[in-house]
């Protein structure tokens, strides 16, 4: 408690939030709002500073819920957590009250836990949304059986839940072609949330909470060049043809676009939505203009190198490279140890683009072996799995993913 105070006191909200992520849900609820009221005073977040206060002062379902309410929409939905289940053990027959629980549950990924609170209820509630999410939740833990249960006991939904019902429906579709699923099969798992076959896994820290995922890296040509190759084989296992590629306006995608074209021999041309048959070339979806992709033309494959799993892009890549929490483009701006110990920073490398794609051209392709403590990915395996679940690649929109699934990797601040 003295330190949660002593880091609301120095002005350290960041540090302060960390400490009660970890602490929260241990503390009493009425420290926890003094704390935030202070915390929101300091940020100008007048809607929680309101709300803090009113459930210092009185812990009743209404404060409870419109504290639990500002703690999601200001993205620290942890916080809402134990203040939606007092309220809603006062009155448990509120669906708001258990409808923002498993709002902020799902923030969190904490999917299981979304289910178990839905599971007793869920009969007595309309279906769109309760027993929507009791689906989409219990397939978001892994477990497949129940979600397809869940979603086959649906009635039809109105025209608003339709695109929901469609993209339940395309996940457990290619569950089940990607299946069975095992609790570390990043890349199967992968394709059955978002659509997209992940071309390379960390072999990094597998078995110490990575699962495949890498946490910080810097990125290099010849892992540009190993997830280029892959990516070729994906279009090779599935038949895929690409008339040309397609440009997207960020330095990074220009240079990995440039390396593609000449590697796949194929013209490169800027990115235009309505072009049939082009292979889309992005860095880092985060780092780029994604409009115009969500919704796929005739035979366009979009492919995305690096992709961030903590703070997911809007679309979801038909192939990815690898997933990262952080990483450094090659050409990037590169923090290194000097041969007398010290850290320096190199300057990003300003050659022109076509100079760094072809490099990445030439780059030695031969996979990383890591620490030795992830499994064996070689070419084959990742051809039969494009091979098995062909038939539900590239079908629906690009949805964003916002939860890593059933597959959890460690995460750093």
């Amino acid at each position: 408690m003295s330190d949660a105070r002593a880091l609301l006191e120095s002005g350290d909200i960041a540090g302060l939030i960390r400490h009660l992520r970890f602490n929260a849900e241990a503390m009493e609820l009425g420290e926890v709002a003094r704390l935030m009221e202070g915390a929101a005073a300091l940020s100008g977040f007048d809607d929680m500073r309101e709300a803090a206060a009113a459930m210092a002062a009185r812990q009743e379902p209404q404060q409870l819920y419109d504290f639990g309410y500002a703690c999601v929409e200001r993205g620290i939905a942890f916080l809402a957590v134990p203040a939606l289940r007092r309220a809603l053990e006062m009155m448990p027959d509120e669906p708001v009250l258990l409808m923002e629980l498993v709002s902020a549950l799902e923030r969190e990924n904490r999917h299981a836990e979304a289910v178990a609170a839905l599971e007793p209820r869920v009969d007595a509630l309309d279906p769109w949304p309760a027993r929507y999410l009791l689906a989409y939740n219990a397939l978001f833990s892994g477990d497949l059986d129940r979600a397809a249960h869940e979603a086959a006991r649906l009635p039809a939904p109105d025209g608003d839940w339709v695109p929901a019902r469609d993209r339940l429906a395309r996940m457990v579709a290619r569950a089940r072609a990607a299946g069975p699923l095992g609790s570390r099969d990043l890349r199967g798992w992968h394709f059955a949330l978002g659509g997209g076959v992940l071309a390379t896994i960390s072999p990094y820290g597998f078995d110490d909470g990575m699962t495949g995922r890498y946490a910080y890296t810097s990125d290099s040509f010849a892992l540009c060049r190993r997830t280029l190759d892959r990516l070729r084989l994906v279009l090779d296992a599935a038949g895929r043809r690409p008339a040309s590629v397609g440009l997207l306006p960020d330095r990074s995608s220009r240079i990995l676009g440039l390396a593609a074209a000449r590697l796949f021999g194929l013209p490169a041309e800027p990115f235009a939505p309505e072009r049939p048959g082009a292979l889309v070339v992005a860095y880092d979806l985060n780092e780029t203009d994604a409009d115009g992709l969500r919704e796929r033309t005739e035979g366009q494959v979009l492919f995305e190198h690096a992709s961030c799993w903590t703070d997911p892009p809007v679309v979801s890549a038909d192939v990815t490279g690898f997933l990262h929490q952080v990483a450094v483009a090659p050409w990037g701006s590169q923090l290194r140890v000097t041969p007398g110990g010290e850290p320096e920073t190199v300057p990003p490398d300003e050659r022109p683009e076509a100079e760094l794609a072809a490099e990445i051209v030439a780059a030695d392709p031969l996979p990383d072996d890591g620490d030795g403590g992830a499994p064996p990915d070689p070419d084959e395996r990742l051809a039969g799995f494009v091979r098995a679940v062909a038939g539900h690649w590239l079908t629906g929109p690009r949805d964003m993913v916002r939860s890593p699934g059933p597959v959890p990797s460690s995460r750093f601040a």
